[in-house]
């Protein structure tokens, strides 16, 4: 399996099938059970430190999610502290970029299924790395509402890196779109010599 550099993995399968492990495995967060994976130039597991550099995670819950008693004014100013090269100004147009305007004063809780993924996905888009992992894409949204967060994160795409997400169910088929059905139980496996992004160092 290979994802094109810009491209999107659409890892899709019930709860309980791996998706999370599987995505965090991809960033270098999470061990693989077996085989080996090539993200840009650099391999897993042997390079995971080099691959955590240039892989953002927005949400791959629980492990990595925003907290809900924060103001979204305050998870702001802590990305801007926590993650180096990151302003204000590189958030605001994230959220430009993805058309979304969260309240600032609201909490994190308080925002609406679609508003919370592409608020968590602007803050990690705010890092300019070369992939960004997204988890629960589709969840808690009803259908007619779907479309609106994979066409923010196609705009990501736009922007460069490579997007690996989860959902239940995978997008329209489009350009550069790899799925990935995961079977219930899965066991968190890919196949050896599974490529991600580029072979010249790039995602």
């Amino acid at each position: 399996m290979e994802v094109p550099a810009g491209g999107l993995l659409a890892a899709h399968g019930a709860a309980g099938s791996g998706r999370t492990s599987l995505l965090l495995a991809l960033a270098g967060r999470m061990r693989l059970s077996g085989g080996a994976v090539r993200v840009g130039g650099y391999e897993l597991p042997a390079e995971g430190r080099r691959v955590r550099g240039v892989v953002a995670v927005a949400r791959a819950a629980p492990a990595v999610a925003l907290e809900g008693r924060l103001r979204v004014r305050e998870v702001m100013a802590e990305r801007c502290l926590t993650s180096p090269g990151v302003s204000e100004r590189g958030i605001r147009a994230a959220f430009e970029r993805l058309e979304i305007a969260p309240r600032e004063a609201a909490l994190v809780e308080e925002l609406g299924a679609v508003e919370g993924v592409l608020l968590a996905t602007a803050l990690a888009l705010a890092e300019r790395p070369g992939a960004l992992v997204v988890d629960d894409v589709d969840d808690g949204l009803p259908p007619e509402v779907q479309g609106r967060v994979w066409q923010a994160l196609d705009r990501v795409r736009d922007e460069g890196p490579t997007v690996l997400a989860g959902c239940l169910r995978p997008p329209p088929s489009g350009p550069g779109l790899v799925t990935l059905l995961l079977p219930q139980r899965s066991r968190d496996r890919l196949p050896a010599g599974s490529a991600v992004g580029r072979e010249d160092g790039g995602i």
